[in-house]
């Protein structure tokens, strides 16, 4: 019944071009079984060995020319990602202290980061990875739609949706450096028992050898759907009748949270349209918080910075690693205060 339903509620979500449509389509059927009675658990090694996979994919998309590019603009990069930071994290802090939500579950369901990576960081630091879920995977759905209206306002091209090849022609030895990549660091974070160290440990790896070209990580379409199904499988299974009739309840004022952080990021891309020079697609779809995936679809189709985009996303997404526990433990102490 998982596995029939995911199906059911990927293909629909695929075709429209709906971004995390595997883990959100996966996530919900395990939501949807879980509540009737339960199911099956997900093996903890799959788990783990699918952290490692999108750590790698992490890994990947931080290159030297991305890299560059921060370096280059570093002052801009700094204010704009700060900015986005403090809405963000006012927002949770928010959040938490009229108890919708609790202290760090708010505060990582708020985190402008890439979403996956935010609900698995977050259970390993006293957040509820469900709730999270909630919230990041709901804001990507949010920012993609507003993303998508801007875009068409700027461009005279809608966003064009390239297929995708779900089994391309795999060069010889790349996939398996990858996988050995993926496989050894997330067994190595795991058994260290670094907070999230499945996820990071592969990820800095992939940053350290395909930056340096030592290695080419290659992610066939199929394997990360593999991956974002398990990882869907293993929070939506977690999910209680008392959690969904929670995050119902709190879901009205989620969505004006996310609707809040949308428009202060609004005001910052204006800001630096005219303190900056950049042009106000390219500073929109920079300070778009979190969907950093479909905000690159947008950008690829649009004339934009590109590099520009990609690099603030990327910036703002490794400061949120570094500050975001710090962060969601101040605001746990604030609202227990």
């Amino acid at each position: 019944m998982l596995l029939v339903t995911s199906f059911a509620l990927v293909i629909p979500l695929e075709l429209i071009h709906l971004p995390a449509s595997v883990l959100l389509g996966s996530m919900v059927a395990a939501i949807l079984v879980a509540t009737r009675g339960g199911g099956p658990g997900v093996p903890p090694w799959s788990f783990v060995v699918a952290q490692g996979v999108i750590g790698c994919l992490v890994g990947r998309s931080v290159g030297p020319a991305i890299l560059l590019t921060m370096l280059h603009q570093w002052p801009l990069f700094l204010a704009g990602i700060c900015a986005v930071l403090l809405f963000s994290t006012a927002l949770g802090a928010l959040l938490a202290r009229w108890r919708v939500l609790p202290g760090s579950t708010a505060v990582w369901g708020s985190s402008p980061g890439a979403a996956t990576v935010m609900v698995l960081m977050s259970e390993s630091f006293g957040a509820d990875p469900r709730l999270v879920a909630v919230m990041q995977f709901l804001r990507v759905m949010l920012v993609a739609f507003v993303a998508s209206l801007v875009a068409r306002l700027f461009t005279n091209n809608p966003a064009a949706h390239p297929a995708v090849v779900w089994f391309p022609s795999l060069a010889d030895g790349a996939i398996w450096e990858t996988l050995a990549i993926a496989v050894i660091g997330a067994i190595a974070g795991a058994k260290l028992r670094i907070p999230a160290g499945a996820l990071l440990v592969p990820m800095a790896g992939g940053i350290a050898l395909s930056g340096t070209n030592l290695v080419s990580i290659m992610l066939p379409p199929w394997l990360l759907a593999c991956c974002y199904a398990v990882i869907g499988w293993s929070i939506g299974l977690r999910f209680t009748r008392e959690i969904v009739s929670h995050a119902a309840k709190a879901l009205p004022r989620i969505v004006a949270s996310s609707c809040a952080l949308i428009i202060l990021c609004a005001g910052l891309a204006w800001i630096l349209h005219f303190a900056a020079g950049i042009d106000p697609l390219s500073a929109y779809l920079a300070t778009s918080p979190g969907g950093a995936d479909s905000v690159a679809i947008i950008a690829a189709s649009a004339k934009v910075d590109m590099p520009f985009v990609m690099a603030m996303q990327t910036a703002r997404f490794l400061l949120v690693l570094l500050v975001g526990p710090a962060l969601a433990k101040a605001v746990t102490r604030w609202t227990a205060a």
